[in-house]
């Protein structure tokens, strides 16, 4: 170095290894802390070991050579979702009363893909690309699609339609990206969409922009496969409002498979299936047991989804009580607390028709209020110069008088008019309880 610098060879070296340093702690440290401020990170972290081991495992069967390392990280968070063909449980002996929409489906998806030989100079007889079922809930449309893929050995994808969706802008199109480019590499494989109507729906200008980008690119990129005829990649979506999706999704699943409820002779099959390993008396025919129906009820039955009603199968229905319990209802309440001699349970219970567990609890609330209100004005009327320390909480306690009739009474009254202004109750109902 010429004679008089500021810095020397030595301290350019060492000023340049101290940035660096310091600049990679910095970078580390913001990485750190962004992935700890970030509330996914540790759900992604599981959907991608979950990942790794559905890989290893679609790897170990021969039919794919899927290297980890070349896997982006939205591959990654998809392949969380896999399902290899071994794992599936379900096959074509688990559905029962459907036979010929099983052979359809043998026809017209598998054969052409287990024998893509036969078929290979035809494109009219290439696999659909997209297969939609449909029809009315818990009738098989989910168990069809696994039983599907099992029986042509191929890889499922079940996609969870909410892995799709995240907070910074662009990664749900990366996202629906990696659908199809992981599919493409674990080819032949299946898409699975269960209730696509809610993905998928008919597009309107009220769409959020994230939405709307998320529908067109999917639509894109199934365009992609559409065109590839060596493509082995099967989008297959269930719904039972099949009028809710988008003309242009229709326009793409071709394969169209209505699954309808079962015939007096299905359902008896069914039966049988669902029976089979279990022990059954020898006085459970036929007859009886597919004409025996459950039915369940709701206060507004008609507002719940039937999908969702085909998800909740053990319904219990509670109904108003009776006079003997509403007098049962009015015993629980009361027994711990202080009542007089006077109390006719029976009395009470008959006046009280159309009243619920919940309004016979405020009915006998209201009634020990009264009681609470009388004490407060005698003491003001006679102790107004007491001394706020001359009172202990058990002398307050014990001149608290107990629950009289007349208490149940006027607190009857004033809860029948209430009921009756808010139109639960009938105004026939306003009779005293004398």
């Amino acid at each position: 170095m010429v004679e008089g610098s500021a810095f020397t060879r030595n301290d350019v070296f060492q000023m340049a290894i101290r940035v660096a340093f310091v600049s990679a702690v910095t970078y580390f440290s913001i990485k750190w802390l962004v992935n700890q401020i970030d509330p996914t990170s540790k759900s992604r972290k599981k959907a991608e070991e979950r990942a790794r081991e559905q890989l290893r495992k679609a790897g170990l069967g021969g039919k794919h050579s899927v290297a980890l390392d070349k896997l982006t990280d939205h591959e990654m968070i998809i392949a969380s979702q896999l399902v290899v063909p071994d794992e599936i449980n379900v096959n074509w002996k688990d559905i029962a009363g459907l036979d010929h929409l099983i052979q359809e489906l043998r026809e017209t998806v598998i054969l052409p893909i287990q024998k893509r030989e036969l078929f290979a100079d035809s494109r009219l007889t290439q696999p659909p690309k997209g297969v939609l079922l449909h029809g009315p809930p818990g009738c098989g449309k989910t168990l069809i699609a696994k039983a599907t893929a099992k029986e042509a050995n191929m890889s499922f994808i079940n996609l969870d339609v909410s892995l799709l969706t995240d907070k910074w802008y662009g990664e749900t199109q990366k996202l629906a990206a990696a659908v199809f480019s992981l599919a493409v590499k674990l080819q032949p494989c299946i898409v699975f969409i269960d209730e696509i109507e809610s993905f998928l729906r008919t597009r309107t200008q009220h769409d959020h922009e994230a939405t709307a980008m998320m529908k067109t690119q999917f639509m894109s990129l199934w365009d992609g496969l559409i065109t590839d005829n060596n493509c082995t990649v099967i989008i297959m979506g269930a719904t039972n409002r099949p009028q809710d999706l988008d003309k242009a999704i229709q326009r793409r699943m071709p394969a169209t498979f209505h699954v309808p409820m079962p015939s007096e002779q299905q359902r008896e099959r069914i039966l049988q299936l669902i029976l089979r390993s279990e022990p059954v008396a020898n006085d459970v025919s036929d007859t009886q047991t597919y004409t025996q129906t459950n039915t369940s009820a709701t206060n507004r039955p008609q507002d719940l989804d039937k999908a969702i009603q085909r998800r909740m199968p053990a319904t219990f229905h509670v109904p108003m009580p009776s006079e003997q319990q509403r007098e049962r209802i009015l015993q629980l309440i009361l027994r711990s607390e202080p009542v007089a001699n006077d109390i006719d349970y029976r009395r009470l219970a008959s006046a009280t028709e159309g009243f619920s567990g919940s309004d016979l609890h405020e009915l006998c609330r209201q009634a020990a209020v009264y009681r609470v209100r009388e004490l407060a004005r005698d003491s003001d009327q006679t102790s107004t110069n007491r001394t706020s320390n001359s009172d202990s909480d058990e002398e307050y306690v014990d001149a608290v008088r107990p629950i009289t009739m007349e208490d149940m009474r006027l607190s009857l009254n004033k809860l029948k008019e209430s009921k009756i202004q808010c139109g639960t109750l009938a105004a026939s109902m306003r009779i005293e309880l004398d």
